[in-house]
């Protein structure tokens, strides 16, 4: 498959969740595809109680670990097995989760491209009933002497890592990547097509490194496999950017696209990536402004943005073109019937022509008075308004099955976000907040969410105004 090297994992924790529970064991077993290259197993000191429930699944006790290495003992060793090789796991979600959180607890950043072989088998093997470790172990008749245990774990994911890279649907990933239309002349020297093969089809938000690892663009997508193979699928101006500079490439997985959004945002303004400021520099110059006019109407008026313009006037929305802004006025115009010449679209004399078709009651030629027209002007304002109001929680998918997104709005404003687990308890806007990891929203964020509950179905829970 013209890949170089697997570092194929298991680890055992003392519970479900990276951000709370610990590693108790971890083996490494280093393959080329072929075969096995070196391995590495330890038991870890999880610097806490392993439950009794998780002692009688692994059979590894308190007294086991109390003597074994700590974590950041044997990171150096995690970290140079792993380096340029792709990390392989039966779940692999689970495994990288644990050892990333481990890293991120030592101040250091792991991130590595990562296989699953739940999700490769299910590919190379379709039909079978389960695709749990146990059942591939029966299906295949892989001898097992302890299983739960890390190294046992281990190398039946490798045997069955093997059986993947033997079938016909193994063989054929590369191939599925060529079909999404990528031009090998068009990838970075030195970025195989097998750096894409080993991304996950999952959402998130990506980032493309330089030789010396800077980030210089970052990225995000429902599919961030699909959306990286498609920067290299034509000669377009941002490919051959990412050409010149990209030679790595790293994720980060959300499974909510709204904190794929909101993540990629922030992202951009930490970092300032060279590829994304020659992208989106003035990505939104265009706006809606409000105004009362000397006769006392609520007007709006679609603009190019300016620092003048923001002082007199009230910016509503912004828009990448000027075309936008005025077709959502005009859309206005025939939601709440308003005039179109106190909405800007329409500046020659006498009346607009929507008064002649007798959709518009006279705003213009001051019939119909301020106070009435205004009224409908309000109601226009707010659904033009990009800004949030009120306290509530949008509930989104989270990276597993057990688990969901929650993003948190507090008056009117980006609050934070996280992940929750069927295990919290959150009956209140507080309970929520001390969920998720504050991360109070800047305007454009604000809009992000506006959009996007405004687009999508998702699920949004209210809680009344303090």
């Amino acid at each position: 498959m013209g890949l170089t090297r697997f570092a194929i994992i298991d680890v055992e924790t003392t519970g479900g969740q990276a951000a709370r529970d610990k590693i108790t064991e971890i083996a490494i077993v280093l393959h080329d595809g072929e075969k096995i290259l070196d391995t590495f197993e330890t038991l870890i000191n999880p610097e806490c109680l392993i439950p009794g429930f998780i002692s009688g699944l692994t059979g590894i006790t308190n007294e086991m670990v109390a003597n074994a290495p700590r974590f950041f003992e044997v990171a150096r060793t995690v970290v140079e097995m792993t380096q340029d090789a792709i990390f392989v796991a039966h779940n692999a979600r689970f495994d990288y989760s644990f050892i990333r959180e481990e890293f991120r607890r030592l101040g250091y950043t792991y991130t590595r491209k990562t296989l699953c072989t739940v999700q490769l088998s299910r590919k190379s093997f379709p039909g079978l009933p389960s695709y749990s470790l146990g059942n591939l172990i029966r299906h295949f008749r892989i001898s097992v002497d302890q299983r739960h245990r890390a190294m046992a774990d281990t190398l039946a994911t490798t045997e069955i890592f093997t059986f993947i890279l033997q079938s016909q649907q193994g063989q054929s990933q590369l191939t599925h990547l060529l079909k999404m239309g990528i031009k090998e002349s068009l990838l970075p020297n030195g970025f195989g097509i097998e750096k894409i093969a080993a991304l996950p089809e999952e959402c998130g938000v990506y980032y493309f490194h330089n030789h010396g690892g800077d980030v210089v663009y970052v990225g995000k997508s429902i599919n961030i496999q699909k959306r990286i193979a498609s920067h290299f699928q034509d000669k377009t101006h941002k490919a051959g950017q990412l050409q010149e500079h990209a030679r790595e490439v790293t994720y980060e997985l959300t499974g909510s696209e709204l904190i794929a959004l909101l993540l990629e945002s922030r992202e951009i303004k930490r970092l300032h990536p060279l590829i994304n400021r020659a992208q989106r520099n003035r990505q939104y110059p265009y706006g809606i402004f409000s105004y009362t006019s000397a006769d006392g109407y609520l007007c709006f008026m679609p603009a190019k943005t300016s620092d003048k313009l923001v002082k007199e006037k009230t910016l509503l929305a912004e828009y990448p073109h000027l075309e936008s802004a005025r077709n959502h006025l005009q859309a206005m115009v025939e939601r709440f019937q308003l005039c179109e010449k106190r909405v800007g679209l329409d500046a020659g004399p006498g009346p607009c022509f929507p008064y002649q078709l007798g959709t518009c009651l006279g705003a213009c030629i001051e019939q119909e008075s301020p106070e009435a027209y205004n009224l409908r002007a309000q109601e226009a304002q707010e659904a033009l308004t990009a800004v949030l109001d009120g306290h509530f929680v949008i509930l989104d998918k989270g990276r597993t099955q057990e688990e969901q997104a929650a993003v948190v709005v507090e008056n009117g404003r980006l609050f934070g976000w996280g992940y929750v687990s069927p295990d919290d308890q959150a009956h209140n806007l507080d309970d929520w907040k001390g969920l998720v990891k504050r991360a109070e929203g800047n305007a454009e964020e604000n809009r992000l969410v506006k959009r996007f509950i405004e687009g999508k179905k998702v699920r949004v829970l209210a809680f009344p105004q303090k």
